[in-house]
């Protein structure tokens, strides 16, 4: 037990109920870690934290709108009240939705903005002011995209929000050192998730087309979050890494 490198870590991960955020989260719990999950899916939260303490991690679910910043200060205070503390926050939650520029609707704006960059945003508010509070220091990531360094179709407003967010981390730099709070962000490339894998040709082409010759799966890019919020990385902060088997360094195209 105590040669977990979590112990005595506790963590707030939204987006969690399936794929990368849950997999992030149960490494986390095994590892020691204490972990309050989020998803806006009641039913899939609840059942990603039964499996989870199946295991004999130490997990509680959480469902809510990740971007609302009153349930953002709930997450934090539960989790506090929960496990005593908080040491790191996992802003996961995100949310996709392809369309041509010129015809995009204000309203697929609007959600896209909420989530990925005002929940985020508001997440990392929260938990630093709480980290502050402790006076302990802490860890926090922001999940970007490859679509935040090479343009893909469709994804002008999504690509947008993730370099953002890699711009985010490095501005807390100037507020958050002080304090001993790292930030940093990992950006995936095509991954393969339940999600993802609705599309029966997801595999083949983004194996096709990814220089180490297939998509990341959830461990690669849970392993790369987890060194990012380690004791392992306690002098990285305002850092990106790419997850992506090497494809933005070629960037072909799916289409």
């Amino acid at each position: 037990m105590t040669n977990k490198k979590f112990n005595g870590q506790v963590a707030i991960i939204t987006g969690a109920g399936q794929g990368i955020g849950f997999e992030i989260a149960r490494q986390m719990a095994l590892d020691g870690a204490a972990v309050l999950i989020n998803d806006i899916n009641e039913e899939l939260i609840t059942k990603a934290a039964d499996q989870i303490n199946a295991a004999d991690g130490n997990c509680v679910a959480l469902a809510g709108d990740a971007a609302d910043i009153n349930f953002i200060q709930q997450m934090v205070d539960t989790t506090v009240a929960q496990f005593g503390k908080l040491t790191i926050a996992i802003a996961n939650a995100g949310i996709t939705l392809f369309g041509d520029f010129l015809t995009y609707p204000v309203e697929s704006l609007q959600s896209v903005m909420n989530l990925n960059l005002q929940g985020s945003f508001f997440l990392a508010q929260k938990a630093a002011q709480q980290m502050i509070k402790q006076q302990s220091g802490g860890s926090i990531l922001f999940m970007s995209s490859v679509t935040g360094h090479q343009a893909h179709k469709d994804l002008a407003a999504y690509g947008m929000t993730k370099a953002a967010l890699e711009m985010l981390a490095k501005s807390l730099v100037i507020e958050l050192s002080p304090y001993h709070i790292t930030v940093n962000t990992i950006a995936p490339g095509a991954t393969l998730t339940e999600r993802t894998l609705e599309d029966a040709d997801y595999k083949s082409t983004w194996s096709r087309i990814t220089p180490m010759g297939r998509p990341a799966t959830v461990e690669d890019v849970a392993n790369a979050v987890l060194f990012l919020v380690s004791p392992a990385s306690g002098h990285i902060t305002g850092q990106n890494i790419i997850v992506d088997g090497g494809w933005t360094a070629v960037s072909t195209s799916p289409y």
